[in-house]
């Protein structure tokens, strides 16, 4: 069972496509133990509050030091049970320490098709620039592993959208976007079903 602790800082809708898939039992070996954002006002925060679920605001601001943040973040995820971390438009660098304590255990979606527009900078409304800027006829977003580099862990899922003519970053962005609400709840249903773990790999 995947109990799972959400990272976000925006609306959450990312975190909602998940949530109502584990809601409507299309993922069945997991559930949403803990949401975390380091903005106090996210609309994931109020997502996660409306559905009686543990939600909380955990920013370095709030620490004298990086260690302090990670080892506050660490005692909350295993106060709350948590074996598995998601980001879902998560804005901020999660700490080295926490990626260590959860290799193999966090996971990512990037909106685009990584390798390609991903790394430090690159994210929101940039991508889908840079995107357009290239000429590329296709885009779509990726689920990949979380490591010490931004948007470079082993890939889970992506799901390819097409850019049309005419497109705009923000149009673009709508369309990568529902393909997101798409492609998260699918990855984490088959990290569930453990057809995408190392272990599983080796078998």
């Amino acid at each position: 069972m995947l109990s799972i602790a959400v990272f976000g800082s925006g609306a959450g809708s990312n975190f909602r496509a998940i949530l109502t898939a584990i809601q409507q039992g299309n993922i069945p070996a997991a559930r949403i133990s803990l949401v975390i954002s380091n903005n106090s006002g996210a609309g994931i925060l109020g997502i996660a509050r409306a559905n009686a679920l543990p939600a909380i605001h955990l920013s370095q601001k709030q620490f004298p030091d990086e260690r302090s943040f990670a080892d506050t973040v660490l005692a909350t995820l295993r106060d709350h049970g948590v074996n598995f971390i998601a980001l879902a438009g998560y804005m901020k660098r999660v700490p080295p320490a926490v990626v260590a304590a959860y290799r193999d255990r966090i996971i990512n979606i990037h909106p685009a098709l990584l390798p390609r527009f991903g790394g430090a900078g690159m994210f929101g409304m940039r991508v889908h620039e840079a995107v357009l800027a290239s000429g590329e006829k296709t885009s779509g977003a990726t689920v990949h592993y979380v490591d010490e580099e931004y948007d470079h862990g082993r890939m889970v899922l992506q799901l390819t959208v097409p850019v049309l003519p005419g497109d705009t970053p923000e149009s673009l962005a709508s369309r990568v976007l529902a393909a997101e609400h798409e492609l998260y709840p699918a990855a984490i249903g088959r990290i569930a079903r453990d057809e995408t773990s190392p272990e599983h790999q080796r078998n």
